[in-house]
């Protein structure tokens, strides 16, 4: 199975741990001000971002949903809130973020509509053809091996099911250079001072760098069996929106 190079970007250069076992290490220390980081840092636009990409998913009237790399669950708590599926199931390798989200459910009455449970997305615990949709939002990055996870994503879905993933990109021309020094400079520098975890806000810019977006990825969703696949590009390309069905 083909690698990619944001496959072997790591949160801790020293560690001796592997890439999913690091990723889930950094967000179980950064759950606390995960929520909050990403609306300071967005401005408030990631959520926004986040309503667009579900709504791709209107048309279909999904009633069976999964969630991969749901965190806190705000993908999944939108979702309810925007399609009102009879389920949504979010899987994550950080309990941490798992057990901040399932606060969440409890105090907006959600528990009986979403379910949040420990899940790799390399190894997804469900059955073929279990889902009428999925949604990542900001995770694919940090997949180990990003094939592996689309493949299994894939499975899980069912025929005439829709993935729709939500991820960073690089924006062009002159915005490129306020956008590298907001990711490099910036971005870390809050990391430190909100999350005590620079690291976390270091990898962050890496990973974006050496994701293969755009049409690259279009054609890794390809690779991995998906059909109908397309993009949408948000905020002059800091984020893109990347759609394929079963």
């Amino acid at each position: 199975m083909a690698k990619f190079a944001h496959d072997e970007i790591v949160p801790y250069q020293e560690s001796g741990m592997e890439k999913k076992e690091q990723v889930a290490e950094m967000f179980n220390k950064i759950a606390f001000r995960y929520d909050f980081l990403n609306r300071f840092l967005s401005a408030g636009i990631d959520v926004r971002w986040r309503k667009k990409a579900i709504r791709q998913l209107e048309s279909l009237h999904p009633q069976q949903i999964l969630d991969v790399a749901t965190g806190t669950g705000d993908v999944a708590i939108m979702t309810y809130q925007l399609l009102h599926p009879k389920k949504i199931t979010g899987i994550d390798i950080s309990e941490g973020m798992l057990e901040l989200g399932r606060k969440k459910l409890q105090k907006l009455h959600l528990t009986d509509h979403i379910e949040l449970c420990s899940g790799d997305s390399e190894v997804i615990p469900f059955e073929d053809n279990s889902f009428d949709a999925i949604t990542v939002a900001f995770g694919v990055r940090n997949f180990q091996h990003l094939e592996k996870g689309l493949r299994e994503m894939y499975r899980v879905l069912r025929p005439g099911g829709k993935l729709v993933v939500l991820e960073f990109s690089k924006p062009a021309g002159l915005f490129r250079g306020l956008f590298n020094l907001y990711m490099n400079v910036i971005t870390p520098a809050f990391g430190k001072l909100f999350a005590k975890n620079k690291d976390a806000y270091t990898y962050l810019n890496h990973s974006v760098q050496a994701f293969p977006e755009g049409q690259t990825f279009l054609n890794i969703m390809h690779e991995a069996r998906f059909t109908q696949t397309y993009l949408k590009k948000l905020t002059l390309g800091v984020c893109t929106i990347y759609c394929g069905s079963k």
